[in-house]
């Protein structure tokens, strides 16, 4: 498998895709070998050299923490690194939708973790998805978005869990309903009781609460509380002093107020209503 980049950068940055193409040779794809990185930083363009949050090296160190953790089974690792990162990061939404920034760091930064998570022993290459797609299938993106989304205010742990299962996180990130927080927690919950964990069965699932979701208002049944904006940029300001990511334990997020348990427990049952008449490819219904 390849190695990290000779020239890394001290600092993350943006590069567009037309940029990245030039970079996504077959060598790379096939994980023989990745580019040597200076060519690549003159086509970045930088992010602010007074904020604190771009530094690469606790990012490098990260990426090298979870391939060494999670050496006998690569999957595993997605639990694991996505709340780490995200809390590493510390950035907006509006800036973790910027594909440049993600583009930066799989490929200027850490394409050697991209090829090491991702490269797929039937087809013997890395799709180039994992380096520049879609938010929900880019190798970094995918585990920031899945923090934010399952986090459950400071609490990491539902992510944990959520990143647990490949089929829910690929199925739940394409779906704009999963921004609800009690749905988010409550399939978590569901996940847990061991009541849909099949890919067909998830699919389903989701599937299922999607439709419903279209004649039942969410937040009618299962009211959340806002989000305090002040939170979240209290968290950011904070980024430089903000100590080490733990490796051994779970970083603490923004401290927003949890998702109220009262729906959590109402949508949870209320998915599992649902998903025993949801249609799942090979289940046959009873009654």
């Amino acid at each position: 498998m390849i190695e990290k980049p000779h020239h890394l950068p001290q600092r993350l940055g943006l590069l567009t895709a037309t940029a990245a193409d030039p970079f996504l040779t077959e060598e790379l794809l096939k994980g023989i070998q990745a580019h040597g990185g200076v060519d690549l930083a003159k086509v970045v363009e930088p992010l602010p050299e007074d904020d604190p949050r771009w530094e690469v090296e606790p990012l490098r160190e990260l990426v090298e923490d979870a391939m060494h953790g999670f050496r006998n089974n690569r999957t595993e690792a997605d639990a694991w690194l996505a709340p780490r990162l995200h809390a590493a990061l510390r950035i907006t939404r509006r800036e973790a939708a910027e594909r440049r920034f993600w583009n930066h760091l799989a490929l200027a930064v850490a394409p050697d973790y991209v090829a090491w998570r991702h490269f797929s022993q039937s087809k013997l290459r890395i799709n180039q998805e994992r380096f520049k797609g879609a938010l929900d299938r880019q190798c970094f993106s995918r585990l920031w978005w899945a923090a934010e989304m399952f986090r459950n205010g400071k609490d990491y742990s539902p992510v944990v869990a959520a990143c647990g299962n490949q089929d829910l996180i690929h199925s739940a990130l394409r779906r704009d309903l999963i921004d609800h927080r009690p749905t988010a927690q409550a399939l978590v919950r569901v996940l847990g009781r061991g009541i849909a964990s099949t890919g067909r069965e998830i699919e389903g699932l989701m599937t299922a609460i999607n439709a419903a979701g279209a004649t039942l208002v969410y937040d009618v049944l299962a009211a959340d509380e806002p989000r305090d904006p002040e939170v979240l940029r209290q968290w950011v300001a904070e980024a430089e002093s903000a100590p080490p990511v733990p490796r051994h334990s779970l970083p603490t997020g923004p401290d927003e107020e949890p998702v109220p348990e009262k729906s959590v427990v109402a949508l949870t049952d209320y998915f599992t209503e649902l998903f025993e008449t949801a249609p799942v490819r090979g289940r046959t219904l009873q009654g």
